[in-house]
């Protein structure tokens, strides 16, 4: 399945489209960061609807949007602000909404095509076509506005900002963490089974941490590449130092148990209980004898009757 994603400056109308695969948290905002250099700047403000890579969550009208933590540390990087639509509102985002249909008339329509990267260039070859255009609502030819848009923007950063997907997991006895229906390993040394670690992923790179600082402040436990596809294991065998290995391990077919005592051997009269636990001395213990008509005596069931049948009861 692709998905398109869409950013329209308010102003010119100037349109930016993306084709991806994926709506997951890094993918969203690395068309962000397309679009910022498509434009070659960043703008003073975004308007969302509450989609959840934005909004952690829905709340009552009138309540403040409790935005993604992801979502506020890649705006304050950019500097620029969030501003979130009322819920089931599209209208307040016309401009960006009715970019869509114009994309899926004049670029999608009647075409057929092999891969993303050939989508993104047809998009990109149409662009100069709608820039020439005059737009219906303010006039111009959008072209001539977007350089008055684009002189406006805040300039890119010197880095860009890499999104994380930051998840909770507990650390099994294999020191392996599950993620994304895949496993990654941690130093056996630096854990224990059930502890709580924190999983940062990226789009290629998977890193571990413990939430408690060391004594020099770090927090890293472990970096991975990002597994592709479901039920890998991405383990790196040094972080099994530590665990038990299996060696000295022995079995018994139960005619020789170990001795309780070295260099003793194990014989029936060492007590009951070890005598049981040897097959070969059980064979040998003394069984009581006694007719069933004793237990209903002493719970009471039937009066004692001496003529009752007799069975063994062992």
């Amino acid at each position: 399945k692709v998905y398109s994603f869409h950013m329209t400056l308010s102003y010119s109308r100037d349109p930016f489209c993306c084709f991806t695969t994926g709506q997951d948290l890094a993918t969203f905002f690395d068309c962000h960061r397309l679009a910022f250099a498509h434009f070659g700047g960043v703008p003073m403000s975004i308007v969302y609807d509450r989609t959840k890579t934005v909004v952690r969550r829905h709340v009552a009208p009138g309540e403040a949007v409790p935005l993604h933590p992801e979502a506020v540390a890649f705006a304050g990087h950019y500097d620029f602000d969030v501003d979130v639509l009322a819920a089931y509102r599209p209208q307040g985002k016309g401009r960006v909404e009715r970019q869509v249909g114009i994309v899926r008339d004049h670029v999608l329509a009647g075409r057929a095509f092999s891969s993303i990267e050939e989508i993104n260039a047809a998009f990109a070859a149409w662009v100069p076509l709608r820039r020439a255009k005059v737009h219906g609502t303010h006039g111009e030819v959008i072209g001539h506005r977007a350089v008055r848009d684009h002189t406006a923007l805040r300039p890119l950063p010197t880095t860009p900002y890499l999104v994380a997907q930051r998840h909770l997991r507990h650390v099994g006895k294999d020191c392996l963490v599950a993620f994304d229906a895949n496993l990654y390993s941690v130093p056996a040394r630096k854990i224990r089974p059930r502890q709580l670690v924190e999983v940062r992923a990226t789009k290629s790179q998977v890193t571990l941490h413990s939430t408690i600082a060391d004594r020099d402040g770090q927090t890293m436990l472990a970096v991975h590449p990002r597994a592709v596809g479901r039920g890998a294991r991405i383990v790196d065998e040094t972080h099994w130092d530590g665990l038990p290995t299996g060696a000295g391990r022995r079995v018994t077919t139960g005619d020789d148990l170990p001795s309780p005592r070295r260099g003793q051997p194990l014989r029936a009269a060492d007590g009951p209980l070890q005598a049981l636990l040897n097959k070969a001395a059980a064979a040998h213990v003394e069984v009581s004898r006694r007719p069933l008509s004793v237990y209903d005596e002493l719970t009471g069931t039937r009066p004692f009757t001496t003529n009752a049948p007799t069975k063994e009861a062992h």
